[in-house]
């Protein structure tokens, strides 16, 4: 069965001429453009990220070091009327996923009133025990969040996961739009773009928001990275600059009497709040993994004092699962008592007898994936997949189905795309970024639009060869234009 006609975000349906309401000036901008204008601008902006040492890893890959995630010249553009939408379904879904991390830790209402089974949050591998009855400063857990959303039509937009641990991508976001702002200065002559370079100062206003109360007036935060072999640590060091903030490893950083401290040249400096790029499982070994190099001996002691504020808090992965994501529209009407404004994608639950069935019958069509998967990888996307393929995910289906849920086959919305062979449509996803503290919510006006490179794939990840576009949001002038 194939999949209906991609809705084109510039020209709207498929095959169509004539741009939508308020996306005149970009498609006369790309139309206007020379193609080998285009090109030269394009090839100018990965030079400039290849000389930055913007580059990601993919483990195992000996040639890691050396790659760039693609970018693309042609800009992703919502207007004003989209993002404010948008905008309020996605803080309406951040205020859950807290209250939901904070009642799984704490009271457990939810699950005592059967609006998710026990075990699946229980026996989770992301639920973190040493995080069982503990409040975190301010009662916040989840302080960044990327939220992976898709569009399929005009009006049709859909949450794809959620990215509540340590979501990455923002330093893309913020250099693909230094990099068009340099490179097509006409095009934001002629559109009323909101700014996205307001991120690192919103960060570390929220940084210093959740500052426990034992912290000093100007709180001392810092970004704990796992080191310059990680594969985003361009991401950590990029935003450890623009946000004023120490980027430091656990070398840099000790425990003593509940306290903790960062070693510099003047001495030892009193830390209150760690933005932390790395897993749960490494952040201390005293608690978690005791052969991780990674972490602070002692930091969960100095957490559980009351002295320090970790950035997202640990155990928030388990808003992350899957799974867990298929019972979030309940989990937004349990906490908010409202409907969801963004929906989520129709999911089957692989541990429920009928739904396995289901998608044992229906593997040619649907996508299939590891309730803890990411990056791309562990996924069947049945229309495209070899009988072999198939045939294995049957097989890894029937042994393990509690790992997997089952999703239709989206027709992801297209945007123009410079491919080799010129202006062509591309898929895309969207994951833009929320900031909740003490002080609010702050939603960044745009975000990191992934654009699926070969024609036809649906997969966008940089991993399996996907690459990026600048988001442009206009401002609200009260119409589409």
């Amino acid at each position: 069965m194939g999949l209906k006609a991609a809705f084109d975000e510039i020209y709207g349906a498929s095959g169509g001429k004539a741009p939508r309401d308020g996306f005149e000036t970009l498609s006369n901008w790309l139309t206007n453009t020379n193609l080998e204008d285009l090109r030269g601008r394009q090839g100018a902006a990965e030079a400039a990220f290849r000389q930055l040492g913007i580059t990601f890893a993919v483990y195992g890959d000996d040639e890691a070091a050396e790659r760039i995630i693609p970018f693309d010249i042609v800009p992703r553009l919502f207007t004003g009327k989209e993002w404010s939408r948008l905008a309020s379904g996605l803080e309406q879904r951040v205020h859950a996923l807290n209250a939901f991390v904070a009642d799984i830790y704490g009271e457990r209402a939810i699950l005592k009133d059967g609006i998710i089974p026990e075990e699946l949050v229980l026996a989770n591998s992301q639920f973190c025990i040493p995080m069982n009855g503990f409040t975190p400063p301010h009662g916040l857990y989840t302080h960044i969040c990327g939220i992976d959303l898709v569009r399929t039509g005009p009006d049709e937009f859909y949450i794809l996961e959620d990215n509540a641990r340590t979501p990455s991508g923002v330093s893309y976001m913020m250099e693909n739009r230094e990099a068009m702002l340099r490179l097509c200065p006409d095009l934001f002559d002629a559109l009323p773009v909101q700014p996205v370079d307001c991120y690192p100062d919103n960060l570390r206003a929220m940084m210093i928001s959740v500052a426990p109360k034992t912290a000093a007036a100007d709180p001392t935060c810092v970004l704990l990275t796992p080191g310059r072999f990680n594969s985003a640590y361009y991401e950590h060091s990029f935003l450890a600059d623009n946000a004023g903030i120490e980027l430091v490893e656990a070398a840099d950083l000790i425990v003593d009497d509940d306290v903790v401290w960062m070693m510099t040249v003047q001495g030892r400096k009193r830390v209150d709040v760690i933005y932390r790029r790395i897993d749960d499982a490494f952040l201390d070994p005293l608690v978690f993994r005791p052969d991780s190099y990674l972490g602070v001996p002692g930091l969960m002691a100095a957490y559980y004092a009351g002295n320090v504020t970790i950035v997202n808090a640990p155990g928030t992965g388990i808003a992350d699962d899957k799974a867990i994501y298929s019972y979030m529209p309940d989990i937004v009407r349990y906490y908010s008592g409202q409907e969801a404004q963004l929906p989520i994608v129709d999911t089957w639950r692989c541990r429920e007898p009928d739904s396995l069935k289901y998608v044992l019958d229906h593997l040619g069509e649907l996508v299939v994936k590891l309730v803890d998967g990411s990056g791309g990888y562990g996924m069947l996307v049945g229309p495209t997949a070899t009988k072999q393929e198939i045939s294995d995910f049957r097989t890894a289906l029937i042994a393990e189905p509690h790992r997997y849920i089952a999703q239709p086959t989206l027709a992801l919305s297209t945007v123009p795309t410079l491919v080799e062979s010129g202006i062509a449509p591309r898929h895309v996803d969207f994951r833009p970024f929320v900031l909740s503290g003490s002080n609010g919510v702050t939603i960044t006006p745009g975000g990191l639009t992934r654009v699926a490179l070969a024609e036809g794939s649906l997969v966008v990840n940089s991993s399996q060869g996907g690459g990026t576009k600048d988001s442009l949001v206009l401002y609200d002038t009260g119409d589409d234009a």
